[in-house]
């Protein structure tokens, strides 16, 4: 019996998507990720600027900077090893400012979101894209771990034009390889995350210098509790 169009779109198709992410998946756990939507996209965007390239160099997550990882966790996810690819909290303390107050809805991207996003899909703005996103997220999630999401994401990044991962970003910006940034400097990097095509982390402008501030803030209080446990441990 020949099967209709009904069989391929909601049983065939689907579960061919399914098998083939999953694979997909599961060989980016080992393999680097060297292109991604995100830079076709911007090779498109830019493909008149004869001047324009892509670059990026893919380290190991033990090869960052404990400084580097710290800043990027605060400024972007600060839950990141406490939740399962999405904020809840932060997303009903959302909606409840916008059913409350009228405040716009925002993403309230984890780094595993961001992580998918810049992966998997194009970087669009629009509903369609987070429900994809939402998708590559739980896989991701449940195939990679936290340490894997965390490696991909400041590899693929957007940290400027033209450039993708902290690695280069150090390099470019600094200098010096992103094992060896101190903690001023990754927080440079981190805060100019969200936008990265019209912030600079040598230059921060006025409005990004407030965030850089909170986040050393955080970062130096940190280290303080750290040393402190470890004075008590010791005695």
């Amino acid at each position: 019996m020949r099967k209709g169009w009904k069989y391929w779109i909601f049983v065939r198709v689907p579960f061919w998507f399914l098998l083939i992410s999953i694979a997909l998946v599961t060989l980016l756990r080992w393999v680097p990720v060297r292109y991604t939507p995100v830079m076709l996209k911007r090779a498109f965007q830019f493909r008149q600027e004869s001047g324009y390239h892509s670059e990026q160099e893919w380290v190991s997550l033990d090869d960052f900077s404990p400084e580097l990882i710290k800043a990027v966790i605060l400024a972007e996810d600060q839950k990141f090893y406490g939740h399962h690819g999405f904020d809840w909290d932060e997303l009903k303390s959302m909606w409840k400012r916008h059913r409350q107050e009228g405040a716009p809805l925002r993403g309230c991207s984890t780094i595993s979101q961001q992580t998918a996003k810049n992966v998997f899909t194009f970087g669009t703005s629009t509903w369609g894209r987070k429900v994809i996103e939402a998708y590559w997220t739980c896989l991701t999630e449940w195939v990679w771990g936290k340490n894997r999401i965390l490696e991909v994401y400041l590899n693929v990044a957007e940290t400027g034009k033209g450039l993708y991962g902290v690695e280069v970003a150090s390099e470019y910006y600094f200098a010096v390889p992103a094992s060896d940034l101190n903690l001023r400097q990754a927080v440079s990097i981190a805060v100019c995350l969200p936008k990265p095509l019209v912030t600079h982390p040598d230059y921060l402008p006025v409005d990004i210098r407030s965030r850089y501030t909170q986040i050393i803030d955080a970062a130096e209080a940190m280290i303080l509790v750290n040393k402190d446990r470890k004075c008590q441990l010791s005695k």
